[in-house]
């Protein structure tokens, strides 16, 4: 008998969703990630939870209509990480024509599934607060609704929920080998030590390493793909309202720029093919001069490559050449005749990570008595709260802890929800936390270590948290002593 039903190689957003999924169907799962839950790609997405308004202008309706559905999903699951807000488009002249964009508009309010959000219109930034950043030739824009998401915490609490139904996470593991009989047999590097499991199957979901994976450790020809790259900056905050702008750019893209982490601005993302290392991908000059131009066509206060204060990259591999619905990802079977199954997943957009998970444990029905499809209808940990219900979280949250601020309880709230009783249990004063590290405590970097596998502190800096862009150096050090302590 083997060890597992089911070994998945990557810890990104695609593995962590088909651990989640397999795991509540009743599987023996195993997740194996050589670095940190949502280290590569899947911390460097959009982080757009939406039906892609540019997909109407290639007449993909029903491709809109179905990531609308699962925008709807994700809100229901996840209150506390997918949120409501409003995105303006201003209208340019040398673009889109404003009848255009209205229309889209209007469709896409009507293809939008329950919950809906509040609809689009029309509005005149000479006499409104969000034209007050633009610069003045711009006298109109449409506003949406759209939603917006934390993506590295979506992947641990995909990964959080995995091993509460019994999936054994795995993270600082390796596996260096992978041999194919009847089951598979994988020799895994875990924390220095060497180990061999077996598997019934085996899922090959290791994002902008499939290939070198599938060459190196399954010792068989890769799949027909390409590693893509999208980059992104991150620059001081350049407006006050809580609107996403969706700039139309002379070549035709939609960039956005979005709040970020209450004090910046996050402005992305601009793709292109990758070639090398993906441990080591980077932002390119011009990638960075591009942004920079594309945020400076439209907003008074100017911005240069000197004022970025963090520029993000993820490489991933895509289906090559592209398939028609390149966004839901390509997932293919490999169940040659008396040899274990191979599942390899590649690309897919962030909105359908959840659909594309059930679609590649589906797959695997033939090999194993599995419950039925239940991820829609079951919130991640910390969503058991109604959609639209993140305000009345945060109020009983400082209500209940009275030390905290309101800017503190929203940010555990969006990093927790209801389980932000598990973190902040019964302190009556904020001592009682332990030590703080900036707006981190001691409490705080407890339970992402015994919880969420943070092992060390970039781990909570740039994916449990953000606070990275705003720890003060003395802070840092202070973390990493303490985490050092902990685990010694």
């Amino acid at each position: 008998m083997s060890d597992y039903d089911l070994a998945i190689i990557g810890g990104g957003l695609n593995g962590t969703c088909i651990a989640r999924d397999a795991a509540g169907r009743g599987l023996r799962v195993i997740l194996i990630e050589q670095g940190d839950l949502g280290q590569a790609a899947s911390s460097a997405t959009p982080r757009l939870i939406h039906g892609d308004l540019a997909e109407l202008e290639r007449r993909h309706v029903w491709r809109v209509r179905a990531t609308l559905k699962e925008r709807a999903t994700w809100m229901r699951i996840a209150p506390h990480l997918v949120r409501p807000q409003r995105f303006v488009i201003p209208v340019l002249a040398e673009a889109r024509p404003p009848w255009l964009l209205r229309a889209g508009l209007l469709l896409y309010d009507r293809l939008a599934a329950r919950p809906k959000l509040v609809g689009s219109s029309a509005v005149d930034l000479t006499h409104h607060a969000i034209g007050v950043p633009l610069k003045r030739p711009f006298g109109t824009a449409f506003d949406y609704s759209d939603c917006v998401v934390d993506d590295a915490r979506l992947v641990v609490l995909n990964a959080v929920d995995a091993a509460e139904r019994g999936a054994d996470i795995r993270t600082g593991a390796r596996c260096v080998r992978a041999d194919r009989g009847a089951v598979w047999r994988l020799a895994v590097i875990d924390r220095g030590q060497r180990r061999v499991i077996t598997a019934r199957a085996l899922v090959n979901s290791s994002g902008a390493w499939a290939a070198s994976v599938a060459e190196t450790v399954l010792r068989i020809p890769p799949p027909p793909a390409q590693i893509v790259k999208l980059s992104q900056i991150i620059v001081r905050r350049l407006f006050d309202d809580n609107h996403v702008y969706s700039l139309q750019n002379d070549d035709q893209r939609l960039i956005f720029v979005s709040p970020y982490e209450r004090d910046f601005t996050l402005i992305g993302t601009v793709p292109g093919k990758f070639t090398g290392d993906p441990a080591i991908v980077s932002a390119s000059g011009d990638e960075v001069a591009y942004l920079c131009r594309a945020a400076n066509r439209y907003f008074r206060q100017q911005i240069g490559p000197s004022d970025v204060i963090q520029a993000i990259a993820g490489a991933n591999s895509v289906p090559h050449p592209p398939e028609p619905f390149s966004y839901r990802g390509a997932i293919t079977l490999d169940d040659e005749r008396n040899r274990a199954p191979l599942l390899t997943i590649l690309g897919g957009d962030l909105t359908g990570a959840r659909l594309r998970a059930e679609r590649a444990v589906a797959k695997l029905t033939p090999y194993y008595p599995m419950g039925s499809r239940w991820t829609a209808d079951v919130p991640l940990p910390g969503g058991d709260f109604a959609v639209g219900g993140f305000a009345a979280q945060v109020d009983g949250a400082t209500q209940r802890w009275p030390f905290l601020s309101e800017r503190e309880a929203e940010r555990l709230v969006a990093c927790y929800g209801t389980r932000i009783v598990d973190v902040l249990g019964h302190a009556q004063v904020r001592s009682d936390l332990g030590p703080s590290f900036g707006e981190l405590t001691g409490a705080e970097v407890c339970y992402l270590m015994d919880k969420e596998w943070a092992r060390f502190p970039d781990d909570i800096l740039w994916r449990r948290t953000k606070l990275g862009l705003s720890l003060a150096v003395a802070d840092r050090e202070a973390l990493a002593s303490f985490m050092a302590r902990r685990t010694a």
